[in-house]
């Protein structure tokens, strides 16, 4: 079964809506995770990471959750690297993170400013995991189009085992995604994105 790759006019409108409805109930609360922030340690309280999405590269904003030079602090650590089974870093205890960092990845607010990047069409509320520009350089060939698609704030993958799953595992459900995607199914995976983030925030 081949793969529909376009932004389809129906998510765009539910993304447009759900963005904003997601603006705002968590804006209110962004001075609060700034001022903490800036508290914290010293840097930006925002960055942007490079990913893949609707094929080309973007910037991804998030609360900043590691110290300033977390990227170049990444090569020293590679050693330490936890996953063998594909191009991901992984640690469980990254030095990196900060004391709010683990508060706010814990709970996913580092991740509530990609809402901008919904509005900006950049990302949609559903669909495949962003990765990196070098990740998905070593994609199989099989999975290559997944990078095609408008990458997603969740998505099956994230809501089936999220960082814990086998690198090809999580290509295989965005793969299936990409291949049956309908309002049905996105609503599906928001509800279960919504019912993991109130019991476990950690397993999104």
């Amino acid at each position: 079964m081949g793969a529909d790759l376009s932004y389809p006019a129906w998510k765009r409108v539910t993304d447009i809506f759900g963005a904003i409805v997601g603006m705002a109930v968590f804006a209110p609360f962004f001075p609060i995770v700034i001022a903490a922030i800036k508290v914290d340690t010293r840097g930006p309280a925002f960055v942007r990471c490079k990913r893949i999405s609707g094929g080309r590269e973007i910037e991804v904003y998030k609360f900043r959750s590691m110290v300033k030079d977390a990227a170049e602090i990444r090569d020293k650590l590679m050693p330490l690297n936890e996953r063998a089974d594909g191009p991901f870093f992984k640690i469980k205890n990254d030095p990196r993170v900060t004391r709010v960092g683990r508060v706010i990845r814990k709970f996913r607010i580092d991740e509530f400013p990609q809402l901008f990047n919904v509005l900006k069409g950049e990302m949609a509320l559903v669909g495949p995991r962003p990765h990196e520009p070098q990740e998905v350089s070593k994609y199989p060939e099989e999975y290559a189009h997944i990078a095609l698609c408008t990458a997603g704030l969740t998505g099956l993958s994230q809501v089936s085992g999220a960082s814990s799953l086998n690198w090809l595992k999580e290509l295989s459900l965005d793969d299936f995604y990409v291949k049956n995607r309908s309002p049905l199914l996105d609503m599906k995976i928001m509800a279960r994105t919504i019912a993991i983030f109130v019991s476990d925030p950690t397993g999104v």
